[in-house]
């Protein structure tokens, strides 16, 4: 039997390749709208993010979605918070 290839992206926050499902994408779509993307499937251009919440805290003090998604402070934040939600969200056993 052939071994499936597992797809990897690389974090933007720490430049590490690493599996895709061990990550979450974070998207802009045409309109500029900057979201958390669970499913990895939302149309628009797209940033992987590590499932790792002090890299993200670490992240949003440095601002490296800002410079990345060339955005202000102002609209990621909310960006931030949903990330760590969904970080959270997948550490709470099924």
């Amino acid at each position: 039997m052939k071994k499936k290839k597992i797809p990897m992206r690389k974090c933007i926050l720490s430049n590490e390749m690493r599996p895709k499902n061990d990550m979450i994408r974070v998207v802009i779509n045409k309109e500029g709208e900057i979201s958390a993307d669970a499913t990895g499937k939302k149309p628009g251009r797209g940033a992987y993010v590590s499932k790792d919440v002090a890299l993200v805290e670490q992240a949003q003090k440095k601002g490296v979605l800002e410079k990345f998604f060339n955005s202000d402070v102002e609209t990621l934040a909310p960006v931030y918070k949903e990330i760590i939600r969904l970080i959270y969200r997948e550490e709470i056993p099924k």
